[in-house]
């Protein structure tokens, strides 16, 4: 069997190297060999001008012949290895035949060593890229996710790494965070995509916002509860730049298309400080803070009106559990008491009658 053209088909259509299918090839065609013929020691090569593998048989070069299958003797030793000589171990053409069963044995061989070597393609490709910002099409969905193809790789973004209420359209571009690169595929897919995390949005936002990219901006912290919001902590490394203006842009024009990537999600961008008490306020925002007062770094007290309770809590309670995970503390709401100036003056002068 002329293996050449299939050697050749292998390399251009999957990208293999051809030494290593070379390989791949003579190991197939070995084991076969040795399934049926195991108390040999056999070998087998590519002829690169016939465009087949030959398979050989080690023997021992003696002057009178025992075992046919072990030795061979010094006259035909010496047609294949003129400088030979008695003692020698040599290498000679094995003219034993395989079956069929054997034959099948060589495809299975070679086809999952072939799978094994295009993973590994594909893991040396794409582990440099685990944890940036890769770019696809959706090609179709599973039970389990979406499939997306990046190149001629086929990604899973699984169902729960995806933005809750969001309904990838089968043919469309998307953008998602590389979570994971699987040396050996799970289910046929080697690498893992990501759309619910907090480091998808730090992505997006180091891939749009050319000084973040530089490292002008810094990302601090970042916290997010997905489809609902995000808050990020910014902070300039130059005096003459502000962070979150800098991420927002004139009219938002830098965070909008962040914002539209993520639906109906928001992002608060939080200026970095060293006070404890004012990235609490920050991180609590819309709602108006009165008072913070920290107690042993593991609690902190907020002091706000009636009307700004529901604005600090937000949806679900997801706005204060956003402030607690980036503080890094546990955050309980103090209403501030209003007293009537006017009630006080009335009460005094009855406790005087």
């Amino acid at each position: 069997m002329n293996l050449s053209d299939v050697i050749e088909s292998l390399v251009e259509e999957r990208g293999l190297e051809k030494e290593k299918v070379i390989i791949v090839v003579c190991g197939g065609v070995l084991a076969a060999f040795k399934k049926k013929f195991p108390d040999f020691k056999l070998d087998a090569v590519f002829n690169r001008k016939s465009g087949e593998v030959e398979v050989f048989i080690e023997k021992e070069v003696v002057s009178l012949v025992k075992d046919d299958e072990k030795e061979i003797s010094l006259r035909k030793a010496k047609v294949f290895e003129p400088k030979t000589k008695v003692g020698d171990i040599i290498s000679v053409p094995f003219d034993k035949k395989i079956g069929r069963i054997e034959v099948l044995t060589a495809k299975q061989v070679i086809a999952s060593r072939i799978q094994e070597l295009e993973q590994s393609v594909i893991y040396e490709e794409y582990l440099n890229k685990k944890g940036t910002i890769v770019s696809g099409v959706v090609h179709k969905k599973e039970r389990d996710g979406v499939v997306v193809k990046i190149g001629d790789v086929m990604a899973l973004l699984p169902n729960n790494n995806l933005i809750p209420r969001e309904f990838p359209k089968i043919g469309h571009p998307i953008r998602a965070f590389l979570k994971d690169v699987l040396p050996v595929a799970r289910a046929d897919y080697q690498l893992i995509l990501d759309r619910a995390s907090a480091e998808f949005v730090k992505g997006l936002i180091e891939a749009e916002i050319p000084e973040v990219f530089e490292g002008i901006v810094e990302i601090k912290d970042i916290v997010r509860s997905p489809g609902y919001k995000t808050k990020a902590v910014v902070f300039s490394n130059t005096k003459e730049v502000d962070p979150v203006g800098t991420c927002v842009g004139v009219g938002g024009s830098r965070i909008k298309p962040i914002l539209r990537e993520l639906g109906q999600e928001k992002i608060d961008l939080i200026k970095s400080t060293d006070s404890l008490e004012d990235l609490i306020k920050n991180s609590l925002k819309p709602a108006e803070i009165d008072k913070v007062e920290v107690i042993d770094n593991h609690k902190a007290i907020i002091w706000l009106a009636e009307d700004q309770r529901s604005l600090a809590i937000g949806k679900m309670g997801q706005n204060i559990m956003l402030a607690s995970r980036l503080a890094g503390l546990e955050i309980q709401l103090q209403e501030v008491s209003f007293v009537d100036p006017v009630k006080e003056d009335e009460e005094e002068e009855i406790e005087e009658e």
